[in-house]
């Protein structure tokens, strides 16, 4: 965390352009301009404006959006629940996705269907998600009109149905490498001992597949997964955009664009918090599911 937020803040300090001047708008006086950026501390040296903003992230303080004009955890709270809505739905999806067509490609290797699964997960791998996105709004809201074109609403029913296009959109990029990684960790799991005895004592195959092969085939998937759902947070700023939800990531593309370096720190803090946290439970997940691995 301390390495993120010091490289963030290094890095939009390299951004062009003085976040007084973007403010003040390009006829404001030079005398104007220094007193802003003498009220925003811009003028100090650069270690001190890091110190301070150490400091303050310490003791829980993000500063003061120089452009919303209102704290930075506010304005975090009160957009971080439509991202991590988003987050929430994509995982979701990605899973109901995988899952399925992970074991019928593994049930009917070298077959019809498993050609069919693995050609449609390589066109998935080179399809542009905002490119996707855009295809379901067009066909989904703009022709067939079942959900809206973009925007979070105000009842629970409309959330759901508001994040069911840019959560399908966002697992595009997440499944194909999810089932490409389980269909190989249950070919391979269906070649051992367990499985042959399983079959022997008469099972059902489709009873063999999901209780023996998945379950020990998903402990590479599931920190594939992990890993990917930490991608997703990121992800989700050029989604949620394409749709129009107000979440953190139009916030974070608002204050690059206005130089509104606090509010650009606080989201991208809270970013790194949720790629630390979903590490954190996949390795605790992961350790339940497999009694082998030991958490030191």
């Amino acid at each position: 965390m301390l390495g993120v937020a010091v490289l963030t803040f290094l890095l939009v300090h390299l951004i062009p352009g003085d976040p007084a001047r973007t403010l003040l708008g390009i006829h404001a006086t030079p005398a104007a301009v220094a007193s802003l950026r003498h009220q925003l501390g811009l003028d100090e040296p650069i270690w001190r404006q890091l110190w301070r903003y150490l400091d303050g992230l310490a003791h829980g303080y993000t500063g003061i959006s120089t452009y919303y004009r209102e704290p930075t955890s506010s304005l975090i709270a009160a957009h971080v629940g439509v991202t991590a809505a988003l987050v929430g739905v994509s995982a979701l999806f990605s899973v109901l996705v995988t899952l399925p067509l992970a074991a019928l490609a593994a049930a009917r290797k070298d077959r019809a269907a498993d050609q069919a699964v693995r050609l449609v997960s390589l066109v998935g791998l080179g399809m542009p998600t905002f490119w996707f996105a855009i295809v379901l709004v067009l066909l989904f809201s703009v022709h067939l009109h079942w959900f809206p074109v973009g925007g979070w609403g105000t009842t629970v029913p409309d959330h759901l149905r508001g994040l069911v296009l840019p959560g399908i959109a966002t697992a595009l990029g997440v499944c194909p490498v999810l089932i490409r990684s389980l269909r190989v960790g249950m070919l391979d799991v269906m070649q051992a001992d367990f499985v042959a005895a399983a079959r022997a004592k008469g099972l059902r195959e489709g009873r063999v597949l999901v209780f023996h092969v998945a379950r020990n085939a998903l402990i590479p998937t599931l920190t594939l997964l992990g890993i990917n759902i930490a991608y997703l947070i990121g992800s989700t700023v050029v989604i949620e955009n394409v749709f129009a939800l107000n979440g953190l990531g139009t916030v974070m593309l608002g204050a690059i664009d206005n130089r509104d370096f606090p509010t650009v720190q606080a989201v991208t803090i809270v970013y790194a918090i949720g790629v630390v946290i979903v590490n954190l439970a996949t390795d605790l997940v992961a350790a339940r599911l497999d009694p082998r691995i030991e958490l030191t």
